[in-house]
């Protein structure tokens, strides 16, 4: 391959990732690293299709992935991967996966799908286990709130908040 060719290539993959919303405003919570499918990988590897419908914490795998938006998502079988591709708004974490009550405080922390709550069908990730517990004394105050400050931070990137 010439050197000017692999100029090109380079030049294009990184406007790629410059225009990529995904990457240039941390817009999605994502696994550091690229996935074999070449984008970052969302919900830690989990199913979100298992998350919702089953409110269970399943681990994807690889050969199911289905890429939304420039991020992967795993899932735990073919059915779930077929689910998904059908409908993903259905299925994906609101606020791009971010924790919903560092949201709700205007800040975007990590959303880790072991701390999850499903609420008039829509999934909500927390941070960690005392931060779910805050949250699960009043968790319409706190939805409200991050559905308020979402748009405010959705385009903004994490370290500017």
């Amino acid at each position: 391959m010439s050197y000017r060719l692999k100029l090109a290539i380079l030049i294009s993959a990184a406007a790629l990732l410059v225009n990529n919303p995904a990457f240039a405003a941390d817009e999605y919570n994502t696994s550091t690293g690229i996935t074999t499918a070449g984008v970052p990988l969302g919900l830690h590897g989990f199913d979100p299709v298992a998350l919702i419908s089953y409110n269970a914490v399943a681990e994807g795998e690889a050969e199911y992935t289905v890429v939304h938006e420039d991020v992967a998502y795993y899932f735990a079988s073919k059915q779930s991967a077929d689910r998904f591709s059908t409908d993903p708004a259905s299925f994906l974490p609101q606020f791009g996966g971010f924790c919903a009550y560092a949201v709700a405080k205007g800040r975007k922390f990590d959303g880790d799908p072991q701390f999850a709550d499903i609420v008039d069908g829509k999934l909500y990730l927390f941070v960690n286990a005392a931060v779910f517990a805050i949250y699960r004394k009043d968790p319409q105050k706190w939805i409200t709130a991050a559905h308020k400050m979402w748009p405010k931070i959705q385009h903004k990137a994490v370290n500017e908040l």
